[in-house]
């Protein structure tokens, strides 16, 4: 199966530093998703962004989700589908429903959807990400039908962390994909 990936990057987008930016570089089967406003976000758009280019999609694809873009998915999910959307791998979800762990300009993304995702999917979090608990991630994890994955102290898991490939992250999404095989 040739799987493909769909790059998810949350607000003010994923810079040059940043894994999914590594990513997008390394793995020639990645599209990556531009939004109009990266910095003042509004749900509807995002939303509309994310099921346009889901509708082009011809082959079986992964969602790679960071931050906000976490609950971009659940969002979409929730009232739209599209058979090539075959998993999701929900990296460092932002808590939008924490005004203590998040930005007021992300609050029209609360409240965040807690139901079982029509699609394997694999949580990956951080014990000292300053935009979510990590019970919190837990919970949702639990929620959403979602494996979950602790890789230990990496802050939001962005371009901060310094993590480059991120080959962690790999091993994680290939894991991901030989479940859905």
């Amino acid at each position: 199966m040739e799987t493909q990936l769909l790059i998810l990057p949350g607000l003010g987008n994923s810079g040059d530093k940043h894994w999914q930016t590594f990513w997008h570089e390394k793995f020639k089967n990645s599209i990556r998703l531009i939004q109009d406003n990266w910095d003042e976000p509004v749900r509807e758009d995002w939303i509309a962004r994310l099921n346009e280019e889901v509708s082009k999609l011809e082959n079986p694809t992964i969602l790679v989700a960071h931050s906000l873009a976490v609950s971009l998915v659940l969002h979409w999910a929730e009232t739209n589908s599209n058979k090539n959307i075959i998993g999701a791998l929900l990296v460092a979800p932002a808590d939008v429903d924490s005004p203590e762990h998040t930005p007021d300009v992300i609050r029209n993304f609360s409240p965040m959807p807690l139901y079982q995702l029509p699609f394997p999917s694999i949580v990956i979090a951080s014990e000292n990400d300053p935009y979510a608990s990590f019970d919190r991630k837990k919970f949702f994890a639990e929620k959403w039908g979602s494996d979950f994955v602790n890789v230990g102290r990496q802050g939001h898991i962005n371009s901060d962390s310094d993590l480059k490939y991120w080959e962690e992250g790999q091993l994680i999404l290939q894991k991901l994909i030989n479940q859905i095989k």
